[in-house]
């Protein structure tokens, strides 16, 4: 009988190390797996343009926000053949310029062309799995995390977003897909067509 229970404890061991936990496409492997994939954890940088553009893009939300905190100011200028009329001169203000020394080196900061490290993804909840043989497709909610002020004006924390990553099941596990995938749509590509949630 002792023999018996040996060989049966060395076969499930056998069984047991043959499968590794990246085997199973599990809520936690997924969250694992998203949240440490490079499109996910790249900062989403914003663009600031200062010097004569169009007012069409001055009116963008981005720019409000920015004018809304008294960070940049406008006033009309004469446009170059290159934009759509009317044109404004935006430069950064006093309050402007104090809030991106914080954020960006000297040398940039004078530039025409900012770009500002705002927010970086943060993830929620992975809130379904559905497996069709060596492919899943992978729900999930996240937010903006605000990396400074101007992240904070720009990416409200409270609002969430609601995506979905193809997974693909290889011999070493599960792995997210990030480059074209057969099934689904890969994660960057779904972060940039993620869904507010209610």
């Amino acid at each position: 009988m002792p023999k018996i229970f040996r060989l049966l404890g060395c076969a499930a061991v056998l069984l047991m190390s043959s499968c590794s936990p990246r085997d199973f496409l599990t809520r936690r492997l997924a969250t694992d797996l998203i949240a440490g994939s490079t499109p996910f954890r790249s900062p989403q940088n914003y663009e600031l343009q200062t010097g004569v553009i169009s007012n069409k893009e001055f009116l963008s939300p981005e720019y409000l926000a920015l004018q809304h905190h008294g960070w940049i100011a406008s006033n009309q200028s004469k446009c170059p053949p290159t934009l759509e009329s009317p044109c404004v001169d935006v430069e950064l203000t006093p309050a402007g310029v104090e809030t991106l020394q914080g954020i960006l080196p000297p040398s940039e900061a004078a530039k025409q062309f900012l770009t500002i490290p705002a927010a970086r993804r943060e993830l929620i909840a992975v809130t379904g799995i559905s497996k069709q043989g060596y492919f899943a497709t992978v729900e999930f909610t996240w937010r903006w995390q605000p990396l400074n002020e101007i992240g904070a004006a720009l990416y409200p924390s409270d609002a969430r977003y609601r995506s979905f990553a193809a997974f693909r099941l290889y011999d070493d596990g599960w792995r997210v897909v990030t480059g074209t995938a057969h099934v689904g749509q890969p994660l960057d590509d779904a972060l940039k067509s993620a869904e507010p949630t209610q």
